[in-house]
């Protein structure tokens, strides 16, 4: 019954698309490609035979064949959102994998995303940094108990009370709060309604499904969206997302016991990004910093914002391999690093003069945390042809085993490029 996970082990834009894809297109009998959590704010970019494509509700394997893809009970859905990005591909003469919805997902409605952008102009300067898509207030309505199921579309007067009572609580914000015009309710149930049609054949008990295939011996991948210093429980609260993207929180996205799973990956940058709001310890405001983001061509798939860039932070590695339960990390982006001289790696904080090898216990302390650094030696050489470890430059095999030392798991593979076959394995299954 293998089960493996892929999941972010910083915040977000590590490159999971393409492990996910990898693992995909280079195991014979990985059957299903399941996105457990999060909604259309996630962003994969995969480059397949050099061409370039960008996945953001739909679980990376949709251009793998033979796979089947997933979209569990713990992700949030805009019916739009979904089929805008399946005719996007479908326009491209891309041949997609069959999709399967969970009847249990919940729904993200047009009035999620006004009340997530009308919040954040209220914050001011204390905006979370949302992608103002109503991922948030879509898992705020699920534990308010007024959210609306992918099952509750097709029943029409379920579908309408729901929305009724949704909106009786999200007008009164709306109107009396943010001085804006209450939403109809009955402009809101045409909206959904809409997309029955087209939805229906692909909702199923999703939960039902992956136990019976994993009972079968089938292999099933589950990919992460957003990323472990982003979970809402274990992240950089409150500048995080409104899930949880970490390995127990998979388990409950997708309707499986832990026991199923047999690998965990966490993918890793060979530095560090971050996009939106929030303390960033390694953040670099310099000539290093605009060199990792031009060179990293470091902008948000999902959001075009432009990331923060930091050096590698071992600290948060050893944090993401504590709370997910890591068996190994998959390390990308290591080409972006060619031409330093030395390389700085993280390897504790200081915070009010006191160190600490392991993340700080409070927001506060972790805000005011400092790297402390070790210097590696870097290299010249372009690496994006290398295969194998060995083909590598001494140099650069010595920083991923560096990195491997510091980071509590051992390091799977390394990305050398943005390609699918740009790719080189440190350690082999």
């Amino acid at each position: 019954m293998p089960a493996i996970m892929v999941l972010g082990a910083q915040w977000g834009d590590e490159g999971k698309g393409k492990a996910t894809d990898l693992l995909a297109s280079t195991t014979d009998s990985i059957d299903y490609v399941v996105r457990t959590s999060g909604g259309h704010n996630a962003g994969h970019t995969i480059v397949v035979n050099g061409e370039k494509f960008a996945t953001h509700l739909l679980p990376s394997g949709i251009l793998t064949p033979g796979a089947t893809c997933v979209i569990g009970n713990g992700v949030v859905v805009s019916p739009e959102a979904l089929f805008r990005e399946l005719d996007l591909l479908l326009d491209r003469g891309v041949e997609l994998a069959p999709l399967v919805v969970s009847a249990n997902a919940h729904v993200i409605a047009s009035y999620h995303s006004t009340i997530d952008k009308v919040t954040e102009r209220f914050l001011g300067k204390n905006q979370i940094g949302t992608t103002g898509r109503g991922i948030g207030p879509a898992y705020a309505d699920k534990v308010n108990r007024v959210g609306i199921r992918i099952a509750d579309l097709f029943d029409e007067d379920i579908l309408r009370e729901k929305v009724e009572a949704a909106l009786d609580q999200r007008n009164h914000l709306l109107t009396k709060v943010f001085n804006r015009r209450a939403i109809e309710v009955d402009a809101v149930v045409e909206e959904l309604l809409s997309y029955t049609e087209r939805l229906r054949p692909m909702v199923a008990d999703t939960s039902l499904l992956l136990n019976r295939v994993l009972d079968e011996g089938r292999t099933v991948l589950f990919e992460g969206a957003q990323a472990t210093m982003l979970d809402v429980d274990h992240g950089t609260y409150p500048f995080v997302t409104s899930s949880n993207p970490v390995a127990g929180g998979v388990c409950v996205g997708a309707g499986i016991g832990p026991t199923r799973v047999d690998r965990i990956i966490g993918v890793i940058k060979a530095y560090t990004t971050r996009v939106g709001s929030g303390p960033f310890p390694t953040e670099l405001f310099d000539e290093d910093g605009e060199a990792l983001q031009r060179i990293g061509g470091e902008i948000g798939v999902s959001t075009g914002r432009t990331r923060r860039c930091g050096w590698y932070d071992a600290v948060i590695a050893r944090y993401a391999t504590r709370v997910n339960g890591l068996t190994e990390f998959f390390l990308t982006k290591l080409d972006v690093l060619t031409g330093w001289e030395k390389i700085p790696v993280c390897v504790a904080y200081e915070v009010d003069g006191v160190r600490h090898d392991e993340m700080p216990m409070t927001q506060t302390e972790f805000h005011h945390a400092t790297p402390v650094y070790e210097y590696l030696d870097g290299w010249s050489e372009d690496i994006s042809g290398c295969r194998t470890f060995e083909d590598l430059p001494a140099t650069a095999q010595a920083y991923v085993k560096r990195l491997e030392e510091l980071s509590g798991a051992k390091i799977w593979a390394v990305g050398v490029g943005p390609g699918r076959e740009e790719t080189v394995v440190v350690h082999p299954d």
